[in-house]
């Protein structure tokens, strides 16, 4: 067990089931500890003195100054500037205190694994990286997340008790109530493993694990669009995947599957016979015919460029030649964003998201991509579907998966539930 994380490991086994979950903790009977409701009022970062937050909330003032201390006593707000007075001594505004605790990130991606520490306003402290291929399987891959969590905590002036959890994003699907990936296609020795279990008896605090796409979705939702209460977020890669964001919240569908874009077959028009029996002859990974990630991904982008006498191997040499202004490069990615496109605008109607975002390595060769997939969209949804449709590419990059995962964390950790639980275990 890691140098620092000892002390927590009971904890984390005691809570194992509960965590596994990510389910909301039973409140305590005591409703002066029911100041959770209260501190979400305070998560925006604008500073307000008791008065200010009975007069939000309607809760009498001795209610609002009992649970402003339990929230004191946490730390998770402290006293910001004092307001003006009317006479006598100026009240004092209380305010969110990000720089409380901290949460570990991990994104692990098909061929690199990124950490992370951030605050609990999503903000990155420290971070590193390793170009390791998910291939060399769970041990090798999470230990190394396990083995430089303490440098990293460290290197952030942090202490391991002061993490509130670690989130970490997979490269496949996963149950996201058990932390396991299911049936992973580029994941061998991945399927089934106990992802949560591994980390919490190794880092001693509350894991919580979902799919890459799933925590860029977040990641850019949090950073870039958080009005935006419906928006997809498209991962165009190795493979396509796409994370969905309703009222505000992640969508994971009844078993977690929500959002397998990639695998939808291409709706090709019998129009262009040959581009047709192209897509319906191309072998998907997962076994069937015609899927848009067997046709418009960046292996498929890739295999066809080499079909073609050029030199390809995975998306990043895709992005090169589209950049160096290769001709075929650029026309298969248009291609590429047509079809994607095809498939998109059945999810417009059935969504109606007001923001689509276009993301994964694939989104940073240019507006070819952009451009297909904007043509089809506008052209086959219905225009009050589209009527202020935004179909733009990711602003976070490269780093949605890691702010992501730290999002997943700090939601679960500063819920109503888990802040009344902290604010009743400091009292006991």
């Amino acid at each position: 067990m890691l140098d620092g994380f000892t002390s927590h490991a009971k904890d984390g086994a005691d809570r194992d089931t509960q965590v596994r979950s990510a389910g909301p903790r039973e409140q305590p009977a005591d409703t002066r500890f029911g100041v959770g409701a209260l501190f979400q009022l305070l998560r925006d970062g604008r500073p307000r003195t008791r008065a200010e937050l009975a007069g939000e909330t309607g809760l009498a003032r001795s209610t609002i100054a009992q649970r402003v201390d339990a929230l004191l006593a946490t730390g998770l707000i402290g006293a910001a500037d004092k307001a003006a007075s009317s006479g006598g001594r100026p009240p004092t505004r209380f305010a969110f205190n990000p720089s409380a605790r901290a949460v570990l990130a991990a994104d692990v991606g098909a061929s690199h694994v990124r950490l992370a520490v951030t605050d609990l306003a999503g903000e990155l402290v420290a971070e590193t990286g390793e170009e390791l291929p998910v291939s060399a399987g769970p041990e090798r891959v999470l230990g190394w997340v396990a083995e430089h969590a303490t440098e990293l905590i460290r290197e952030a002036g942090r202490r391991p008790a002061d993490l509130v959890g670690v989130g970490v994003g997979l490269p496949g699907p996963v149950e996201h109530s058990t932390g396991r990936p299911i049936s992973p296609p580029i994941m061998p020795g991945w399927d089934g493993f106990d992802v949560t279990g591994y980390l919490t008896e190794r880092l001693g605090t509350v894991v919580l694990v979902d799919n890459d796409v799933n925590i860029m979705a977040l990641g850019e939702h949090f950073t870039n669009w958080p009005d935006a209460s419906q928006l997809m977020f498209v991962k165009v890669a190795t493979g396509i995947g796409c994370g969905l964001i309703t009222d505000g919240r992640l969508h994971r569908g009844a078993q977690g599957a929500a959002g397998d874009l990639g695998h939808v077959q291409v709706p090709r028009s019998a129009a262009d016979p040959a581009s047709a029996a192209i897509a319906a002859e191309a072998l998907c990974r997962c076994g069937n015919v015609g899927c848009l990630e067997a046709v418009a991904s960046g292996a498929a982008i890739a295999a066809a460029l080499r079909r073609r006498g050029l030199t390809a191997e995975n998306s990043g040499d895709v992005v090169a030649l589209a950049r160096g202004g290769a001709l075929e490069a650029l026309q298969l990615l248009r291609q590429a964003g047509r079809d994607i496109g095809d498939v998109l605008a059945a999810a417009v109607s059935l969504f109606n998201p007001s923001v689509i975002v276009i993301g994964g390595a694939l989104s940073q060769a240019g507006e070819h991509l952009l451009a297909g997939v904007r043509e089809v969209v506008y052209q086959r949804s219905l225009p009050l579907a589209t009527q202020h449709l935004r179909i733009v590419q990711s602003r976070t990059g490269e780093r949605a998966g890691i702010i992501g995962a730290a999002v997943m964390v700090i939601d679960h950790a500063l819920s109503p539930a888990e802040v009344n639980a902290l604010a009743h275990a400091g009292l006991q």
